[in-house]
C-alpha cells in the first residue's frame, strides 16, 4: 500500500525529521505538510511533499480533504507560552489539535493517528520522587505550567473524541516523550533549552549573554533529575507506529529509554562545569524576573521553574514490551554524544563519539 501522511508541524524539529526520513520511504507516495512557519529551503529538494503554510487552527480541511491522507502524525505545538497572550497560545495548541482530532475521526480514509503528547503533564511536585517511574497508567496532574496542562487537556479532548468517533477503524496512539536531544536538536536547531544553556550555546542578545555568564557553574536543586531520549530513536518509534502493525484501538506510550536517570551531577559532567547546590524557591525568583524582564523572550513562564525543580521520572518499556522497538541509545549517552544521524552536523571539535 502506498501511503499518504499528514503531518503538522512539519517545519518543527520532530517533524522536519520525520518529512525527511518517511520521503525517502519507496511506500510512501505523498507527504502533506502543515506549519506556520515557512517551508524550510532544504524541503525545496522533497518532491513528494505538498506544504501548507498555516496553523492548525485555520481552516485547512478542505485542502487536505483533497489529498485522502491515511496517516496523520501531529506533532504541531506552541511549547513556549506567548508572554501576554494566552489566548492566542490557547487557540494555536487545543483548538488546532482540536481540528486534528476531528478530521480524523470523521474521515475513515484516515487508518492511523499518532500524537505528541509530554511526561511534563505527570506534574512536577514537591512529593515527586526520583525513584518513582510513572507509567501511562498514573493519570495526568493540573499544572500551573502552561505547556503541561495545555497537553493534558489535548490528551481530555482526544480521549473524549475517541469515545464518540464516526471512523471506528482507526487506530490511535499517543507518544509521551522524555526530553528529546541528538546532534540535529543541539547543532542544527540551536534554541533557548536546557542543554544549549547548560553548554554556553546561547550567543547573542545581551540576555543571553548574562543567563549564559549565570551558569558558569550548573545550579541543581536536591531532587532535580531529567530522561532524555535520543531524537533518532524518536524517530524509529513514530516509524513502527506509522508503518508497522498498527496498535489496537487507543494507546498510549511512554517514549524514554530504561535506565539511570540524568542527575544534576552527571549534567555538570556532561558540559565540563561545577555544580552549586540551590533550594527551589531560588531558581523560582529568576525564573520570574527573566521572564517578565524579556517579555517571554527567555521561556521561563509561570510553572517552569517547576520542571527545574522536582523530578519526572517515567517508565518507557512498554514501547519495546508491546510494540518490539529497541532503544538505540539511552538516556545520559543521548545529553552527552553526538553520534546518530545527524552526527555529520556537529563540528569536529565538538564530537563525542560513543566508545564502541
Amino acid at each position: 500500500m502506498k501511503h499518504t501522511i499528514l503531518i503538522t508541524g512539519a517545519a518543527g524539529y520532530v517533524g522536519a525529521m520525520l518529512v525527511e526520513k518517511f520521503a525517502a520511504r519507496d511506500d510512501v507516495q505523498q507527504i502533506i505538510g502543515i506549519d506556520k512557519e515557512p517551508k524550510p529551503e532544504n524541503f525545496n529538494e522533497i518532491e513528494k511533499l505538498t506544504y501548507f503554510e498555516m496553523n492548525t487552527a485555520d481552516t485547512w480541511e478542505e485542502l487536505v480533504k483533497d489529498l485522502s491522507p491515511d496517516i496523520i502524525i501531529h506533532t504541531a505545538w506552541q511549547i513556549r507560552e506567548l508572554y501576554g497572550d494566552r489566548a492566542t497560545t490557547w487557540k494555536w495548541n487545543i483548538d488546532g489539535s482540536d481540528k486534528i482530532f476531528d478530521y480524523a475521526f470523521e474521515h475513515s480514509d484516515v487508518k492511523r493517528l499518532i500524537d505528541f503528547s509530554t511526561v511534563s503533564s505527570y506534574g512536577a511536585f514537591p512529593k515527586n520522587e526520583i525513584d518513582h517511574l510513572y507509567t501511562e497508567d498514573e493519570p495526568f496532574r493540573v499544572s500551573e505550567y502552561l505547556y503541561a496542562e495545555e497537553k493534558r487537556i489535548a490528551e481530555a479532548h482526544l480521549e473524549e473524541k475517541y469515545e464518540g468517533r464516526a471512523n471506528k477503524d482507526i487506530s490511535v496512539a499517543i507518544v509521551r516523550p522524555a526530553a528529546i536531544t541528538g546532534p540535529r536538536g543541539r547543532f542544527m536547531r540551536i534554541r533557548f533549552g536546557l542543554q544549549s544553556t547548560l553548554s554556553g550555546q546561547m550567543k547573542g542578545s545581551l540576555a543571553y549573554r548574562l543567563v549564559s555568564a549565570m551558569v558558569s557553574f550548573v545550579p541543581i536543586t536536591p531532587k532535580w533529575v531529567r530522561q532524555f531520549i535520543h531524537e533518532d530513536d524518536v524517530v524509529g518509534i513514530i516509524e513502527r507506529l506509522a508503518f508497522g502493525e498498527p496498535v489496537k484501538g487507543y494507546e498510549v506510550f511512554n517514549i524514554c529509554p530504561p535506565g539511570p536517570v540524568v542527575r544534576g551531577a552527571d549534567m555538570a559532567r556532561a558540559v565540563g562545569k561545577r555544580i552549586l547546590t540551590v533550594q527551589p524557591w531560588m531558581v523560582r525568583l529568576p525564573f520570574f524576573v527573566f521572564w517578565h524582564l524579556t517579555r517571554g523572550k527567555i521561556p521561563t513562564g509561570p510553572g517552569a521553574w517547576r520542571g527545574y525543580s522536582y523530578p519526572i521520572a517515567v517508565d518507557g518499556t512498554k514501547v519495546t514490551r508491546e510494540l518490539g522497538y529497541e532503544y538505540k541509545y539511552q538516556g545520559f549517552d543521548a545529553f552527552y554524544y553526538t553520534d546518530g544521524i545527524y552526527e555529520y552536523a556537529v563540528p569536529a571539535l565538538s564530537r563525542r563519539n560513543k566508545p564502541k
